[in-house]
């Protein structure tokens, strides 16, 4: 059980978060001036929305920074399926963009319920492994019936199509089952499943399979499958040790593509170098230390396991971005976390980070 006395919030965790967050609205800024001129008439069209996201993102994080995170293991289940009805319905009438349906058109705002049910999973795994952490080992009580649910969420996610998150999520509920004590034989079968099914997830896309390629050897296919990734790495090669220079990238020039969501880590690259690049990365091993230490510091389950949630769907889903970006994954649409343009993710990421510090106030984390 949780114990009563809290303390202060995990300030490096705070610190980092908002220091990656400012780099974000920079960097947005930077990577969209340009493109949001000639398309808005406003060079600050895509930076004033990051920045109403990013307010309203850093109030929800202070509000559950300060709301008793042990208060939502009774909204886990119905917040699960809340989130999985949001999918299907994403399905049916969600705005198609790029080929992809994921986004909910609530008139006033437009979201991704992908973002927001990688967070309610992480709750309702950690309750649901918590609660029955006697059966954590016994493979058809206690590892299965996750396994079902997780599928099911991947299955919705890559209908859409959208196998990055997909790759997230799945990973995400991986090392929570490895925190939760499950038999390594069974984390063993389960990788191999996973290995076989990634696969076929590829095949069963035309454009998956042509992605593929494109990885293998993008100059191949130079002005269409392996555009984008040999534009993304001709801006940080072009970046150098030290950079071309605040707002000086050339690759936002419409040469290339997302570059100010899913490749803005590119035009960091070419804009502050290596050394702005590998202080970015820096900020998140730091926030990966410290999240993890929150999680082996506090004493009840729930907490530990939610933490370790929260903190592996945050790395997990840099660590695909920045693979995408180097050339060292295959293309597919994930943002970078706290960096890149976009509400939903900014705001539920936040929302997690906020959870995150309130668990670390019950954590004796020095």
């Amino acid at each position: 059980m949780q114990g009563s006395k809290r303390g202060m919030p995990d300030f490096v965790i705070f610190f980092v978060t908002l220091l990656l967050l400012t780099i974000g609205i920079v960097m947005v800024f930077s990577a969209s001036a340009v493109s949001a001129y000639l398309d808005w008439g406003d060079s600050f069209y895509y930076l004033k929305r990051q920045l109403r996201w990013a307010l309203v993102g850093i109030v929800i994080m202070i509000g559950l920074m300060n709301f008793n995170y042990y208060r939502i293991r009774r909204y886990a289940n119905l917040g699960l399926l809340f989130s999985l009805m949001l999918l299907v319905l994403v399905l049916f009438v969600g705005t198609v963009s790029h080929g992809s349906s994921r986004w909910l058109n609530l008139g006033f705002v437009s979201f991704q319920p992908s973002e927001l049910i990688k967070l309610l999973l992480v709750i309702f795994m950690a309750k649901s492994l918590s609660d029955h952490q006697e059966e954590v080992q016994n493979f058809f009580k206690g590892v299965l019936p996750h396994i079902a649910i997780i599928g099911l969420v991947c299955l919705l996610i890559l209908l859409q199509p959208d196998l990055g998150t997909a790759v997230s999520i799945a990973g995400t509920a991986y090392l929570m089952l490895i925190a939760a004590g499950a038999r390594v034989s069974h984390l063993v079968i389960l990788a191999l499943v996973g290995a076989a099914l990634v696969p076929a997830a590829i095949v069963m896309e035309p454009y998956r399979l042509k992605r593929i390629t494109a990885f293998l050897n993008p100059w191949a296919d130079p002005t269409d499958s392996g555009f984008q990734i040999i534009q993304s790495l001709l801006a940080l090669g072009s970046g150098g040790l030290m950079g071309m220079g605040l707002g000086q990238s050339r690759q936002k020039f419409f040469y290339l593509p997302e570059r100010h969501t899913d490749f803005i880590y590119a035009i960091l690259g070419e804009e502050l170098g290596f050394i702005g690049a590998s202080f970015v990365l820096l900020l998140f091993a730091i926030f990966l230390w410290r999240g993890f230490k929150v999680a082996l510091s506090v004493r009840d389950n729930f907490g530990s396991l939610l933490a370790v949630g929260i903190t592996s769907m945050i790395i997990f889903q840099m660590i695909i971005n920045i693979g995408v970006v180097t050339g060292s994954m295959p293309v597919t649409g994930i943002t970078l976390p706290l960096i890149s343009y976009g509400g939903s993710s900014l705001v539920f990421t936040l929302a997690g980070i906020g959870i995150l510090l309130n668990i670390s106030r019950f954590a004796a984390v020095k």
